[in-house]
């Protein structure tokens, strides 16, 4: 079963409304096993709702159509539904009488302009709305000898799921003849670029091609400062199904991708090394410079950060890092005062573990380094110290951006590579 949503209102173009229903019914449609294929977005005109809904009616077996349901006179969804199924509008006694009682039952007279929402193409069925005055439409359609059915649905979000939920994922489900359900996953990697993960995955994704009935697709998200994503979905017969061949895909992908993959779905990156952190019973303190703070505003994003994060410094002027960290006088801006600054702050704080940052950000050079040079710097319980040089692109905020995420990545493998030695 494929199928496609268009979602109508000219303010949902002018970007006075985000179209968060589209992405809500692509994922309960994806839930339960059915193909969205394509998501159009449509002002309140008729000839151009009409050619939208004409052209997904002609690539899917199932249009959702979202919004243009109300009273007034741009509400104009069941006048182009009639006019693509080439039919007239009827108006329904049955419903009139029931939009008019639930004004009643609210103390308000109806206005006139409700009762076109008792109007619906000739042979198409009302989804009655408990939510709202404005009924849901199930209007089967035959295209070329080939059965078809257009669904509308009111835009108030509520109103739409709940119609969602209660009639048309199961009326899809049963014109499908199949039980179906699909996942997703998505890994989330740090260090490459897109196209070295593509390169690297490539001749996964070509077998993946060769297959007769792949069970699983893959693609990529550049998600700018939060790093690649790599999206996985299958579509098996049941939940459990669908989990399974995940799982073998990740562990497929993982053996490729290594230590580039941090996280899963929405575990970032300082969740991710919190949580290493937790579980060794180990405690952080942090020395920032060119961040400025930045990377602790992560940490202590992550909830439970109190029981391993003692704290951090912004050791931003030089004098800071020499009186405070006692970082040794000279360039600020090396290897050699990254790891006196993760030294520094771990003795300072009473840590396990000192991480520290220190770079240019722009506009200007300093000490001969460049704009993006970043160096992070880490001190580890047995006293040893580590720093890792980073290049980073972008104007200020960016190298920033970059530097902190960067930072907490080193300090993710590190833990890592040390807890499996």
């Amino acid at each position: 079963m494929r199928c496609e949503v268009v979602a109508i209102g000219t303010e949902l173009l002018l970007g006075q409304i985000v179209d968060t229903n589209s992405s809500w019914i692509g994922e309960r449609l994806a839930a339960s096993g059915i193909d969205s294929l394509m998501q159009t977005k449509v002002g309140d005109n008729a000839g151009r709702i009409e050619q939208a809904l004409r052209a997904a009616l002609e690539r899917a077996d199932a249009v959702i159509c979202c919004g243009g349901l109300g009273p007034t006179q741009d509400d104009i969804t069941r006048e182009c539904i009639a006019s693509v199924m080439g039919v007239l509008l009827e108006r329904v006694p049955e419903m009139e009488a029931e939009i008019a009682a639930m004004f009643s039952a609210r103390n308000r007279a109806m206005p006139e302009t409700n009762r076109r929402q008792a109007e619906r193409p000739i042979g198409a069925q009302f989804i009655h709305n408990d939510r709202g005055t404005a009924p849901g439409l199930i209007c089967p359609l035959t295209i070329d000898g080939v059965d078809k059915v257009l669904y509308a649905v009111p835009g108030v979000p509520f109103e739409m799921q709940e119609m969602m939920s209660r009639v048309i994922v199961p009326d899809l489900v049963a014109r499908s003849g199949e039980t179906a359900t699909i996942a997703s996953r998505v890994l989330r990697t740090w260090g490459a670029a897109e196209s070295a993960i593509a390169e690297m995955l490539g001749p996964r994704m070509l077998e993946l091609d060769a297959m007769a009935q792949s069970p699983v697709t893959i693609a990529f998200l550049a998600s700018g400062i939060e790093g690649i994503k790599v999206r996985i979905t299958a579509k098996a017969a049941s939940t459990e199904a669908a989990v399974a061949v995940l799982d073998a895909e990740e562990t497929v992908l993982r053996s490729t991708l290594g230590d580039l993959v941090f996280g899963v779905d929405e575990q970032t990156m300082e969740h991710v090394a919190g949580g290493i952190l937790r579980d060794a019973g180990l405690s952080l303190a942090v020395a920032e410079s060119v961040t400025g703070g930045l990377i602790a505003s992560r940490l202590v994003s992550v909830p439970g950060a109190s029981s391993w994060f003692r704290g951090g410094i912004v050791s931003y002027a030089s004098a800071v890092k020499f009186d405070l960290l006692e970082v040794p006088v000279g360039p600020v801006v090396s290897g050699v005062a990254a790891e006196a600054m993760a030294a520094g702050v771990r003795r300072r704080l009473g840590a396990d573990v000192g991480l520290s940052i220190t770079g240019v950000a722009g506009p200007d050079e300093q000490d001969g380094q460049s704009v993006g040079t970043v160096f992070v710097g880490l001190a580890w319980p047995d006293g040893s110290v580590e720093h890792h040089l980073f290049r980073l692109p972008g104007d200020r905020e960016r190298v920033r951006q970059y530097a902190a995420i960067s930072a907490v990545n080193a300090l993710r493998q590190g833990l890592t590579r040390r807890l499996a030695s």
